[in-house]
């Protein structure tokens, strides 16, 4: 497939030069893979065609790794692809707290997340990624809660435990599995930081994938 245009955007440099070697790795997506991720496309396809809010929630068990990737990855695929406005979410079955692992992992390949004072146990991070876009806020929290949608929305369990644990999520019009391994094996080993940054590789890969054929079809 010929991917669509990217939109010219403020992506920060290093971002979409991220996101150029993502795009050129597309054939590292198991063709099964592609078959899910499409589900989500047409999802977006169907709300951009009525001109009904596109709305994605991220879930995974704790909030803490693979669900804020997967968040910001596909808000910033939509942004590159000039999807916007798509609305991004994450959250979790539990509370924990965004991991540091994650953020380190996020800023090497180019984002500017900065930790907000105050709050020790579940901090708040201000995450910026274009110049011309309001920064997100990310931090740890349960999937019905502020500022999570309560209806109308794409529910993706991005863990398998999270899908097994919600089984239905109330609200939404998608519910999908797309279980991503979590790098959280690997924390306390030499190989944590490549299994971070190799997690972070994969669901950009993924995301930028679904709003690339998103906005094709």
């Amino acid at each position: 497939m010929i991917l669509p245009a990217a939109q010219e955007t403020g992506l920060d440099p290093k971002i979409r030069d991220y996101v150029k070697q993502r795009l050129a790795e597309e054939s590292e997506i198991p063709k099964e893979r592609q078959e899910d991720l499409l589900k989500l496309s047409r999802y977006i396809a169907q709300c951009r065609a009525s001109n009904k809010p596109i709305k994605l929630l991220f879930v995974c068990t704790h909030n803490s790794r693979r669900s804020h990737m997967a968040q910001l990855w596909a808000k910033i695929g939509a942004v590159h692809f000039g999807m916007d406005p798509v609305e991004c979410y994450s959250g979790g079955t539990e509370v924990t707290a965004m991991n540091s692992r994650t953020v380190a992992a996020l800023q090497r390949a180019g984002l500017t997340i900065e930790k907000e004072n105050g709050e020790t146990t579940n901090p708040r991070y201000t995450v910026s990624y274009d110049k011309s876009k309001t920064a997100e806020i990310c931090f740890s929290k349960t999937l019905s809660e502020a500022p999570n949608p309560k209806a109308q929305f794409a529910a993706i369990m991005t863990c398998s435990s999270a899908d097994v644990a919600c089984p239905n999520v109330q609200g939404s019009d998608l519910r999908l599995a797309l279980p991503y391994e979590d790098p959280k094996v690997s924390d306390g080993t030499a190989n944590e930081a490549t299994s971070y940054d190799a997690k972070s590789r994969e669901i950009a890969r993924e995301m930028l994938f679904v709003m690339a054929r998103a906005k094709g079809q």
